[in-house]
């Protein structure tokens, strides 16, 4: 059994509201020291290997087509088994 985690964030560039109003929340609360938010995802997933398979590879193809758009979002994945 292989674990991996897809870390999925907005490209440099593109405007991400929710990572500015917890920017300005923290502010608000006092955090000065803070002078940029980006949030993002985190995707857990179990994978069984098979054998001949990339699963690295397959990792980039989900992640691509499914769990980041790449227009807008930057993805990278980890892979341990």
């Amino acid at each position: 059994m292989a674990k991996a985690q897809v870390y999925v964030t907005y490209k440099n560039g593109v405007l991400e509201p929710q990572g500015l109003a917890v920017q300005r929340v923290l502010s608000s609360l006092g955090f000065h020291e803070v002078k940029k938010v980006r949030v993002g995802k985190f995707i857990e997933i179990e994978l069984d290997s098979a054998e001949g398979v990339d699963l690295f590879q397959r990792l980039q193809d989900m992640s691509r087509g499914v769990l980041a758009n790449p227009v807008i979002e930057d993805f990278r994945v980890e892979l341990s088994e």
